[in-house]
């Protein structure tokens, strides 16, 4: 009895020869961009973090960054938000987004994460885009000032957590349906670009008077 090849690597838990190319480039993708967006924020974060304890040296310091009554890095690190856990909160970004420098970098090298470890790694950028989406709304309508520091984290936070979304979803560790799972393998750009767009508006609308007077 002839033997079918083509079943074997089926047999074995093991996808076709495309399917495996298929799913090799995927997690490659995403390492670049996890590997980028994290060494993004640790810039963002070493930098607000040098200004921070330059400002509690001299309270006359000026940030660079501090352009203009809205671009106005100093008054956001003065804030109360800026140490909402009791230390300036970029401390916590340097940690966070080390750890998604590391994650992308083993993903460049080859490294393959079991399912809890994706779901963990979600869990871990849910928070972080909730806690930035948390900050922007303090810094909008509270703090009454914008960091572009801060910017660039909250970019680079939204954008990961779309990422890795996405990758779950199309992967099956997050459950969903055919047509969500088809959605984030064909316009897996849309939502971050969606997000990012809104907070582009909030923004926009926020000083309105001051961008176009």
């Amino acid at each position: 009895m002839a033997t079918n090849t083509v079943d074997v690597p089926r047999r074995q838990g093991l996808a076709p020869d495309r399917r495996e190319g298929e799913r090799e480039a995927v997690p490659r993708g995403l390492g670049w961009l996890l590997a980028l967006t994290g060494a993004a924020g640790v810039l963002a974060s070493w930098v607000i973090t040098l200004d921070k304890f330059l400002l509690l040296e001299d309270p006359d310091f000026k940030p660079a960054c501090s352009l203009n009554p809205v671009v106005s890095c100093g008054s956001v690190m003065k804030s109360d938000q800026a140490a909402v856990f009791g230390f300036p909160n970029p401390m916590l970004g340097l940690v966070a987004f080390a750890v998604v420098v590391c994650v992308g970098a083993g993903l460049l090298a080859g490294a393959r994460y079991d399912g809890w470890f994706w779901l963990g790694l979600h869990a871990g950028t849910l928070f972080g885009v909730g806690f930035c989406s948390w900050l922007m709304v303090q810094s909008l309508y509270e703090i009454n000032a914008l960091c572009l520091w801060c910017c660039l984290a909250w970019v680079a936070t939204l954008l990961m957590f779309w990422a890795v979304t996405a990758h779950n979803v199309r992967t099956g560790v997050l459950p969903a349906p055919g047509a969500v799972r088809g959605f984030f393998a064909e316009f897996g750009w849309a939502p971050p670009a969606l997000h990012i767009g809104v907070i582009g508006m909030l923004v926009l609308t926020r000083w309105w008077d001051f961008w176009t007077g």
